[in-house]
């Protein structure tokens, strides 16, 4: 009997076992423009290899089929996730796994098939449109006691569409009053020229299976009735689409407007439905996530909805008390200066901060904090007046500093 032979997915795509999705997605692209058939026409080379990586994506770009090919070397639809999972963990040695027993037999009553050479039975192809017609008994029946009961292929339903993050520098206006932010935005888009289904048919059957969907194959001594991974069981005339490479989506720019609420806050963040990737197989699209950097103000300092300055003042000001003229973010404003009022002291305005975006006709408050300011004598009579003053004053601001020595 033939020796079982592993493909290496992750070899035939170039890429490490650890790399990403999205690494994987780009080595396919890659390579999929480099051997697609459209582009190396009547050269088996070429069909055989994009086969090959079409197969190799199919299964590590899928997250539940790449899980099940690391843990037992190949994959099929028919290997139960939970069935793969107790055999890495039992290190290779699993009833029913290559790595059994020799002799057929494996322990616990298994089967071991490392006799045969199923590498070529697991063929799977991206964007199935339909599960195999196989009938009942032979190959399927064999796995169905072997990995729970699974006696057919799962049909792969809709998957939905990831969502996405996009961060915008938002002025300090806008964030503060509301607008309108106009944004170009990258996602993957559904493949128009396919309709998603990541496949173009044609009229007439499939030329490889002749209309049945399946295709005999040998293992060893064994024969048993395959999926078409042609077709993908359909039996009909079906070809890999040439703008989207099978992959039912393409990356698409376009415009996008974002309403920014009045009061919106730096790191808010903003949902706008259907606006993500496309699903595949028909699978709904994933939303878009706007996230907010509001800018920083040279004079306005922004905490929540209160609105927080300086304001210098003069010593005479806040020794006998005044109304002073400060900014907000509407205009103008006077603020009463208590007497007495000493450097660094905080005073309120009620409801000269910022609309809420959450509370309707709420606004938060104007924290203003004074600066006494001293002035520079450029006379002497100016300093005399200082001096008067300070002989009508005698108070030593320093006492309290030395009274707990």
């Amino acid at each position: 009997m033939a020796t079982t032979t592993k493909k290496d997915y992750y070899e035939a795509l170039g890429v490490k076992k650890s790399a990403s999705a999205e690494d994987i997605r780009k080595a396919f692209r890659k390579l999929a423009r480099k051997y697609h058939p459209d582009v190396n026409p009547g050269d088996k080379s070429a069909e055989e290899k994009f086969k090959v990586i079409s197969e190799a994506n199919d299964v590590l770009s899928d997250p539940k089929k790449r899980k099940i090919y690391d843990q037992v070397g190949f994959y099929s639809d028919n290997i139960d996730p939970a069935t793969a999972e107790a055999y890495a963990r039992s290190g290779g040695n699993v009833g029913g796994f290559p790595g059994g027993s020799p002799g057929g037999q494996a322990p616990g009553g298994g089967f071991d098939f490392s006799g045969f050479d199923f590498s070529d039975m697991f063929e799977n192809a991206r964007n199935r449109k339909a599960s195999s017609g196989s009938s009942g008994g032979g190959f399927r029946d064999i796995f169905s006691g072997i990995f729970g009961g699974r006696g057919a292929a799962a049909e792969e339903g809709p998957e939905p569409g990831q969502d996405l993050e996009y961060q915008v520098n938002v002025p300090f206006w806008t964030a503060i009053r509301g607008g309108v932010m106009r944004l170009n935005i990258t996602r993957r888009d559904t493949c128009s020229n396919c309709h998603g289904q990541g496949f173009i048919e044609s009229a007439g059957k499939c030329p490889q299976c002749g209309g049945s969907g399946q295709i005999q194959q040998t293992g060893g001594r064994m024969k048993f009735n395959v999926t078409c991974p042609r077709c993908h069981g359909t039996g009909k005339n079906i070809s890999t689409c040439p703008v989207c490479h099978g992959e039912g989506t393409v990356d698409r720019t376009e415009p996008l407007e974002v309403r920014i609420k009045a009061g919106t806050r730096d790191g808010q963040r903003i949902r706008i439905p259907g606006k993500g990737n496309a699903g595949a197989r028909g699978g709904p699209t994933g939303d878009l996530y706007v996230i907010i950097r509001a800018e920083e103000h040279p004079v306005f300092r922004r905490e929540g909805d209160d609105i927080y300055l300086s304001v210098p003042i003069t010593a005479t000001e806040a020794a006998l008390g005044a109304k002073v003229e400060v900014p907000t973010i509407d205009g103008r404003t006077l603020l009463r200066i208590p007497p007495g009022t000493q450097s660094g002291q905080k005073l309120r305005l009620r409801e000269k901060g910022v609309p809420s975006a959450t509370r309707e006709g709420t606004r938060g408050d104007e924290i203003v904090e004074v600066k006494i300011t001293v002035p520079m004598p450029r006379d002497e009579k100016t300093k005399e007046l200082l001096r008067e003053l300070a002989k009508l004053n005698p108070e030593d601001p320093r006492a309290e500093l030395f009274k707990n020595l």
